[in-house]
C-alpha cells in the first residue's frame, strides 16, 4: 500500500511540475513515478492509513494557509526592516522546544520556519530548535516560543503524528 502512496504522491509533484496533461508527459510521469516508488517506498509511509484520512487533508490545507499567511507577514517585515533608514534589527539565535514527538513532524516545523522570512532552523537537539531571528521581541522563552512556532505546531500535530 505504502508504493501506492508513493506513486501517487510523485505523480501529483510530477504534474504540479510539468503542468501539461498531454499522454506523453502522463507516460512519463507515470514511469518516473513507478521507478521512484520501487526505489523508495520501502523508506517511507510505515502507516499509509494516517495518508488516507480525510480529516489529517483537511488540517493540511488549513496549515499551507495559515503558513502562506505568516510567509506574506514576514515577507514584509523583513522588507519594512531592510527599506528602514535606521534598519531596526535584533539579530540572536534563541532556544524553542516543540513537543512534536515524530522526526518527520519536527523536520516539518524546522522547515517551516525556516522557509518563513526572518527566522533559520539553525540546529535540533532532542525536543530543542536553535532558530536564528532577525528581530528577537521578547526575553521569555515561552513568550518567543509562540511568536515563531505560531500555530504551525498545533496544525503539524493534527495531520503529521
Amino acid at each position: 500500500m505504502r508504493y501506492v502512496a508513493i506513486f501517487i504522491l510523485s505523480m501529483i509533484f510530477w504534474l504540479l511540475v510539468t503542468f501539461r496533461f498531454t499522454p506523453a508527459n502522463l507516460a512519463a510521469g507515470a514511469a518516473a513515478s513507478l521507478l521512484t516508488s520501487a526505489i523508495f517506498g520501502r523508506y517511507y509511509f510505515h502507516n499509509v492509513g494516517k495518508f488516507l484520512q480525510p480529516r489529517r487533508w483537511f488540517w493540511f490545507i488549513v496549515y499551507l494557509i495559515t503558513f502562506l499567511w505568516a510567509c506574506l507577514k514576514a515577507n514584509l517585515d523583513v522588507a519594512y526592516r531592510v527599506l528602514h533608514p535606521a534598519m531596526p534589527i535584533r539579530p540572536g539565535i534563541v532556544k524553542v522546544r516543540t513537543t512534536l514527538k515524530s522526526d518527520f513532524a519536527r523536520t516539518l516545523l524546522a522547515n517551516s520556519i525556516t522557509m518563513t522570512p526572518g527566522t533559520i532552523t539553525v540546529d535540533i537537539v532532542g525536543d530543542d530548535m536553535y532558530i536564528h531571528w532577525i528581530y528577537i521581541r521578547s526575553e521569555d522563552p515561552a513568550v518567543y516560543t509562540a511568536m515563531i512556532t505560531g500555530r504551525f505546531e498545533d496544525y503539524i500535530k493534527k495531520f503529521a503524528e
